[in-house]
């Protein structure tokens, strides 16, 4: 544990325990996203080995009036990290502005002492922070009517045409937790084909059980084999499809379409209105597929703390790395899935 005064008279609690008092500060956050929520942090200790180092702010009575949830990632290969959250679009921290100060120079302070590589804040808004920031991501957000009639009949012509040919081909598209492994095991096919490494099913599982109704696993199936996925979370009258792919053997069948629509639809009937394409390199084919729905860019706000001029955290397509997906996309599929869980869990 370590403390800091702040003005407000607060203090800052490294390796905050109590989970319920933290999702309810979380909650009343107008900035919170899904994850902010304590099961993120459990999921990645229990299922990946990293280390919680969550900080959070408490009054005199005890009282959250800030959080930073943190994860610690350290691999003697990729390098040392500090990452909130890692593996995923949100974090940073939540409370006053003075607050945000106070918790961020603890992180700071924690990253300089632990001699870390890089500490990033996955930040959705601007903080009031004096950090580098970096932009090079963004998310698609895609405002939600009262009701699917009226979001399919806004879509473009094309793009209605384009959900419908799944239909007609029989694609169907089923929800549930029983689907996490036909998700993972297209997922990690689909990946495997791109030369990246993936998490285990282990991880996914974990995530569906820790969040339960929010957490939202869907497979698009023809003829009873599964051949797109996604996964996501709802939160705030908002819901993030954080995970999808699709086999390439179906392209012609257009399965991604479909899912995405079912996954629009059930948003819709929850009473989200808000649909969140999750984050994307801007221009890349995946931030195009994104746009061609009628959504528009959130620039997301990642701040970085960072030794000897390490700019982001590993990436597979520059320097040395840039050969592994080469070598990865000639694995075959059980091998690529014994070994791809232990080396991603260590690029954040």
């Amino acid at each position: 544990m370590g403390t800091e005064a702040m003005p407000s008279g607060a203090r800052i609690v490294r390796g905050y325990a109590d989970d319920g008092a933290w999702d309810a500060f979380v909650r009343t956050q107008p900035t919170w996203t899904h994850f902010h929520l304590s099961g993120w942090s459990r999921v990645f200790r229990d299922v990946l080995g990293h280390e919680d180092c969550r900080l959070a702010a408490c009054d005199s009575q005890g009282r959250v009036r800030g959080v930073l949830p943190l994860m610690r990632i350290r691999s003697p290969l990729f390098g040392h990290f500090l990452v909130s959250m890692p593996f995923v679009n949100h974090g940073g921290p939540l409370g006053s502005d003075e607050v945000v100060q106070a918790l961020v120079a603890e992180a700071v302070r924690m990253a300089a002492d632990d001699e870390v590589d890089l500490l990033e804040l996955r930040s959705r808004t601007p903080q009031p922070i004096d950090l580098a920031v970096s932009h090079r991501k963004v998310a698609v957000l895609l405002p939600l009517p009262d009701s699917p009639d009226a979001l399919f009949k806004a879509f473009p012509a094309k793009l209605r045409s384009q959900v419908r040919r799944p239909q007609k081909e029989g694609v169907t598209v089923r929800f549930g937790r029983d689907c996490v492994a036909d998700f993972h095991r297209v997922f990690s096919s689909h990946m495997r084909d791109l030369g990246t490494p993936t998490h285990g099913v282990r991880l996914f599982e974990a995530l569906a059980d820790a969040f339960g109704d929010d957490a939202w696993t869907g497979v698009a199936y023809h003829n009873g084999t599964p051949i797109a996925c996604g996964m996501g979370f709802r939160w705030d009258r908002e819901f993030e499809i954080t995970w999808a792919s699709s086999l390439r053997a179906y392209n012609r069948v257009a399965p991604n379409m479909l899912l995405y629509w079912e996954f629009m639809q059930r948003a819709m009937a929850a009473g989200c209105a808000r649909f969140n394409f999750g984050r994307s390199t801007p221009g890349a084919s995946t931030h195009k597929f994104k746009l061609q729905w009628g959504g528009h860019d959130e620039m997301l706000h990642w701040y970085q703390v960072a030794k000897g001029g390490r700019t982001a955290t590993p990436n597979p397509d520059s320097g040395m790395m840039s050969y592994a997906p080469r070598v990865w996309r000639r694995l075959p599929l059980p091998l690529a899935n014994r070994l791809g869980p232990l080396v991603v869990r260590l690029i954040p």
